[in-house]
């Protein structure tokens, strides 16, 4: 019987979960490597542990680290996965006035950072040009106010503008495959046009930190391994994994969810090829039982940092040795969190096994009462107009 499998049966939020044996078998026996030094702790980006919550850890808040557009909810890819819907909900700065009034704002409602993106061109490129004299009044302004652009495709002049403007943090997707660059992003750009932005981000004295979108291809792996080869061969800060989430993927290019097995396949690949750089689960992926299999394979392979576990997950990473830290976080701060890189390593607060099994047990049962007593009808007096509420 493999060990782990029976670390995971005594999680009780787990009961059930279909693992698969050989991939928890492989994950085990590549334990030592993954939890090598600073791997060995595990930070989770959760708005659930309130009650661990102390003056050094912030509470949630929706302006924590915005999302702000320089296009809006414009963009001329419409790629298959988005078709640019990703962007609506983003703060809209259009011009570079609109967006030091954004930055104000937010500022005063006490944003510490944000994510600043925009639409790409037809050439995946974001046209920051005119925004980054703003940019640097902002830097100037507030000093103290962190600023994770994406980058999508950039030259070494565009990079060094980054740099001049004040960016803390240059963020882009790697894509491996030229078939998924072709077809889901319907762009005429190459495999090597994405290395060459990755090596010239990394060049500048930003930090980068590339995200891989798994299950890009119409939710089949393709050119995960070969984006995973690039970046080893750059060193970034930090790497930050997604699963897609095709919300908006057209009815005539269905994607289907990715297979969680493969994904905690592509977990350990990630973890024995990018060494020592702290590796990221980021808050896109699927839902359901899936989502809580590929948190369990990305706890197994020594993730260094996920945003909002799946229950059961804190308590087995426990369990299996991992050193926990929390941050009670939504997710605009976990974003921030994991672009600063490395956060997993010094952040949130250290919680042993039985801290977690408690606050498992309180959650739990605050949830049991909560369906018992939603569950009875509750009469009123008699009186005309007097009815039922549940």
């Amino acid at each position: 019987m493999n060990e782990w499998l029976d670390v995971v049966a005594q999680v009780e939020a787990m009961e059930g979960l279909a693992l698969d044996v050989g991939l928890v078998d492989a994950l085990q026996h590549s334990a030592p490597r993954a939890a090598d030094g600073a791997d060995a702790a595990i930070n989770f980006y959760t708005p659930t542990f309130k009650s661990f919550q102390t003056s050094e850890i912030s509470g949630c808040g929706r302006n924590a680290w915005p999302a702000v557009s320089i296009t809006g909810g414009d963009c001329k890819l419409k790629c298959d996965h988005c078709k640019a819907k990703i962007l609506e909900p983003m703060i809209a700065a259009r011009s570079p006035e609109a967006l030091w009034n954004v930055v104000s704002g937010i500022v005063a409602d006490g944003a510490g950072g944000m994510l600043l993106t925009g639409g790409s061109n037809h050439r995946n490129e974001v046209e920051y040009g005119p925004f980054y004299p703003t940019i640097r009044r902002i830097k100037d302004s507030y000093p103290g106010f962190r600023i994770a652009v994406h980058t999508a495709l950039v030259d070494a002049p565009g990079a060094r503008a980054m740099t001049d403007a004040g960016i803390d943090v240059a963020m882009m997707d790697v894509i491996g495959s030229q078939d998924t660059i072709t077809q889901v992003y319907h762009l005429k750009r190459t495999v090597d046009d994405f290395e060459r932005t990755l090596e010239t981000l990394v060049a500048t004295g930003m930090k980068v930190v590339p995200h891989i979108v798994i299950g890009l291809h119409y939710g089949r792996l393709l050119g995960e391994r070969n984006a995973l080869e690039i970046i080893a061969r750059h060193r970034p800060a930090a790497v930050v994994l997604v699963v897609v989430m095709p919300f908006y993927a057209p009815a005539h290019r269905p994607f289907v969810t990715p297979d969680a097995a493969e994904v905690g396949r592509f977990f350990m690949q990630a973890r024995a090829v990018l060494g020592d750089i702290p590796l990221l689960l980021g808050c896109a992926r699927p839902s359901g039982q899936v989502k809580t299999l590929i948190d369990t394979y990305a706890v197994m392979a020594g993730m260094n940092g996920m945003a909002h576990p799946s229950e059961g997950v804190v308590e087995l990473a426990a369990r299996l040795g991992r050193k926990v830290r929390v941050t009670p976080a939504c997710c605009s701060i976990a974003v921030g969190d994991e672009v600063m890189a490395g956060a997993a390593r010094d952040t949130g607060l250290e919680l042993d096994l039985d801290a977690i099994v408690a606050h498992e047990r309180e959650r739990r049962l605050a949830l049991s009462r909560r369906d018992v007593f939603g569950s009875i009808k509750v009469v009123g007096g008699g009186g005309p107009g007097a009815g039922g509420c549940a």
